[in-house]
């Protein structure tokens, strides 16, 4: 590898070839502030909060350091009076037209913004005081707010809209001081083709853009004693929850989150683990049904509800490919409302059914027609890890000093397959365990392991072959990625018997409700990996990793739904979908 010598504060580096000045710096362990930077994603220069001075032999001037490409025996000032003087400037007119009630703001403490503010001592937030742009809340869709008030127009929702899931519905309207971050033709974000995935919040540095919440609506069923008020965690959560908590990246913290939920006040806490290896019996099944009858192929797996909004407008002539499966947190929502319900001998309107996941499209999918498997609503109310963070905050738990728990019976029991839907291709991974053990009838023998299908690439395919039938897969994850497998499809080229597309690239432990990451972290930290890694290890240390082991649902099926894709489970587990025009107008 060509690398080149520089020097940063008179401190000698080697950099590769082609790094830019803020690459280059953090090998020397020096970080530059950025606002607008995300690496591959929004590498526009645009904020000048990087600006440092360099000097190529023609003298020190102002570069922006996040697009600045080194060069040899370039020698590059990060913290001369100038550099900080000038960011300071920058950071006072970013604020003249920024809503500064920080104190209500949905980031403050976790805002890059106000950090940068501290770290460089703004004290004067009026110090280029004049007009101010003044704009309404969207509040149009389903999952979130869009203020405007307190967005600095870096781009990055834009950069990974378009770029990242090649959607598009929003950009720059407008020019100069009049610019805002807004959907074409004054449209609310709810009329356009946003399918809900919730990047652009994982993205944004300031409190721009935020889920819509319901939590006091969920503190307010829990205070209500004819109430039976249950909760469900996904597994990506569990793999991210900690986070918020000060604990490294990748933490696993299933116990101390139920411990929590529990503390909060839920009355049952319960995995939605066990849903999952639910949805893989009746997906696997389906798609041997589908393999076997000459049903429509290949089957595409519909766990993700961004990806299946997506589909429904993107794509509304290939849904016959979609599984008719509900994804794991509508399936364990309606279980909870009949099956439990039966059980406990409660009536399903008398149940408050709340669910904790890393995704904002679920606020979305639990409105859904098609999802009442017992005359209500199998879901009421959906937090993001981060609402969850937050609760947790609110009710004064302290959450690294508490004990680790376990979720209730019977479900809250999940296997190791249950636990990997989080990471991509972990859904591929769980179906073709149980697909294997059904084609061959072996239990003990079969594989546990296809590591083919994991790893954070966008696009990843493999074949396998078990019982004499030969099965090619496809995974996607991030809906750019989608794109590729679905024209493929669309114009003949894909031999796929079953694909796994999941809405957020690197799947679930990425999803747009999780804990948000500073650009200082994201940009140097394949958060995807490290998040996966915890769902790894918790399916190794797992005694039971097929879903068709699991204990409790053999119960399940045994007592109340006969078999998988039996008429019964067709009835509560499984759903239709509609046909969306990209502009709903």
């Amino acid at each position: 590898m060509e690398t080149i010598n520089i020097t940063i504060n008179g401190i000698a580096v080697e950099a590769p070839k082609g790094s830019t000045i803020l690459q280059a710096a953090k090998l020397a362990s020096i970080d530059i502030p950025t606002l607008c930077y995300l690496k591959e994603i929004n590498e526009i220069g645009a904020c000048r909060i990087c600006m440092v001075e360099a000097d190529e032999g023609r003298g020190a001037r102002l570069v922006a350091s996040c697009v600045y490409p080194i060069t040899e025996g370039m020698k590059v000032y990060t913290n001369t009076p100038k550099v900080l003087n000038y960011r300071k400037k920058t950071l006072e007119l970013i604020l003249s037209d920024h809503d500064k009630k920080c104190l209500s703001c949905v980031r403050s403490g976790k805002c890059e913004l106000q950090k940068l503010c501290k770290d460089y001592g703004i004290e004067d937030t009026e110090a280029f005081k004049g007009a101010m742009n003044e704009y309404e809340l969207d509040c149009s869709a389903a999952h979130m707010v869009r203020d405007n008030n307190k967005c600095i127009n870096c781009r990055r929702c834009v950069a990974v809209c378009e770029k990242t899931q090649g959607i598009g519905v929003i950009g720059a309207n407008n020019r100069g001081f009049a610019t805002e971050i807004a959907s074409a033709f004054g449209l609310g974000l709810g009329e356009t083709a946003c399918v809900a995935c919730g990047q652009c919040i994982a993205v944004c540095p300031v409190g721009a853009i935020y889920e819509k919440t319901d939590v006091d609506k969920v503190l307010e069923a829990i205070a209500d004693d004819t109430k039976h008020v249950v909760v469900q965690t996904a597994p990506a959560v569990r793999a991210a929850l900690g986070e918020a908590f000060d604990l490294p990246m990748g933490t696993p913290v299933e116990g101390k989150m139920v411990a929590a939920l529990r503390r909060i006040g839920f009355e049952k806490v319960f995995d939605t683990n066990f849903a999952a290896d639910v949805t893989i019996m009746e997906e696997a099944t389906e798609l041997l049904d589908r393999v076997t009858n000459g049903g429509v192929l290949p089957m595409i797996t519909s766990c993700s509800p961004g990806w299946i909004k997506y589909c429904e407008h993107y794509y509304p002539e290939q849904i016959g490919h979609l599984s008719s499966c509900k994804s794991p947190q509508q399936m364990f929502g309606a279980l909870l409302k009949t099956y439990y319900a039966e059980k406990m001998g409660w009536d399903p309107k008398d149940i408050v059914s709340v669910s904790v996941m890393p995704c904002t499209a679920k606020k979305f999918e639990i409105g859904r027609e098609d999802q009442n498997a017992a005359g209500v609503p199998d879901l009421d109310y959906t937090m993001t890890t981060r609402e969850l963070a937050r609760l947790i905050d609110k009710c004064g738990i302290n959450f690294n000093s508490l004990p680790e728990e376990t979720f209730d019976d019977p479900m809250g029991e999940g296997t190791g397959a249950a636990v990997i839907f989080g990471a991509t291709g972990g859904v591929m991974e769980a179906a073709l365990r149980t697909a294997v053990w059904k084609l061959t009838g072996e239990t003990n023998d079969s594989p546990i392991e296809f590591t083919e299908v994991r790893g954070v690439e966008g696009i990843k395919e493999a074949t396998y072959t078990a019982g004499g039938v030969t099965v090619k897969v496809a995974v996607a994850s991030g809906l750019k990625n989608a794109k590729v497998i679905m024209d493929k499809i669309k114009a003949g080229e894909a031999d796929y018997t079953f694909v796994e597309i999941m809405g957020c690239p690197g799947g679930c432990v990425n999803g747009g409700g999780q804990p948000q990451v500073p650009a200082s972290v994201r940009n140097f930290t394949d958060i995807r990996a490290e998040r996966a890694k915890a769902l790894y290890a918790l399916d190794s240390a797992n005694a039971v990793r097929k879903s068709h082991e699991n204990e409790s649902v053999k119960k399940l099926y045994a007592e109340y739904l006969g078999a998988p894709n039996s008429h019964k489970a067709h009835e509560i587990l499984h759903t239709t979908y509609v046909k969306r025009k990209v502009h709903e107008i």
